[in-house]
């Protein structure tokens, strides 16, 4: 009888062969998956996922170079991802990015065969079945480097390189040692993600590095602006001065 199960292109991701090797002996004795590709770090998986457009992607966690928080979001929601990893505690944060699953290291090819049936699910238009979660994510969660594809090129620019971000529309600009850098993302998401301490809402289209501020210059009644080490001038609204005030 034939196995009317449709075949999944998978591609594998994880910087650890015996992983890889572990993953391949599973889907194999699983069935209804074929590999098109395997990687060993982040970079190679953004690549892959561009040439091979695999069904699947079953990505580590934690990897040199980019992470796999930082490749799904680099490649978006189009491809499902499965994540594969031997930490419990991602679990929340992997559902809140749209994963399809969580396996966790060492799994069962049971466990194996069942994300890949959500997998299914998903791609057949279904919503699988949730999930439990018996996990915890670390509060208080700041981003320590901001990765940006442009192109065929990702820069992964670690935060304390930002001078500022400007909001323009739907995109932030992200200027750093003269370059700018567009990400889509809105400002008020990004803030979100930063350290208070570190990075500060000056006005409603510009976050600061604080250590990248000389001096704060009064220009008319009410208006300031906010005058950088390398000469930069930018816009500071009266709310944005008293958050300065706050913590200068």
């Amino acid at each position: 009888m034939s196995d009317a199960r449709p075949v999944l292109r998978v591609l594998i991701v994880d910087d650890e062969e015996p992983a890889r090797l572990a993953l391949r002996a599973g889907l194999a004795e699983v069935g209804g998956a074929e590999i098109v590709g395997e990687c060993a770090n982040g970079f190679d998986a953004v690549k892959a996922v561009a040439d091979a457009q695999p069904d699947v992607v079953l990505l580590d966690v934690q990897m040199p170079k980019l992470d796999g928080f930082e490749v799904l979001e680099l490649i978006g929601r189009a491809v499902p991802v499965v994540f594969v990893t031997a930490y419990d505690a991602f679990a929340l944060r992997a559902f809140e990015v749209h994963a399809v699953d969580y396996l966790l290291k060492p799994f069962t090819d049971a466990r194996l065969a069942e994300a890949l049936e959500r997998v299914r699910q998903r791609r057949g238009g279904a919503s699988p079945d949730p999930v439990a979660i018996g996990a915890t994510v670390r509060q208080g969660r700041t981003l320590e480097r901001v990765v940006i594809r442009d192109g065929a090129h990702v820069h992964v620019i670690p935060v304390e390189r930002i001078d500022y971000v400007e909001a323009q529309d739907d995109y932030v600009a992200f200027h750093t040692g003269g370059r700018t850098l567009l990400k889509e993302q809105t400002i008020s998401a990004l803030e979100a993600q930063l350290e208070p301490r570190q990075f500060v809402r000056i006005h409603r289209s510009y976050l600061l590095n604080i250590e990248r501020l000389a001096r704060v210059e009064l220009y008319a009644k009410d208006s300031r602006l906010a005058i950088l080490t390398d000469g930069t001038k930018l816009p500071v609204s009266r709310s944005g001065h008293q958050r300065l005030q706050e913590l200068l």
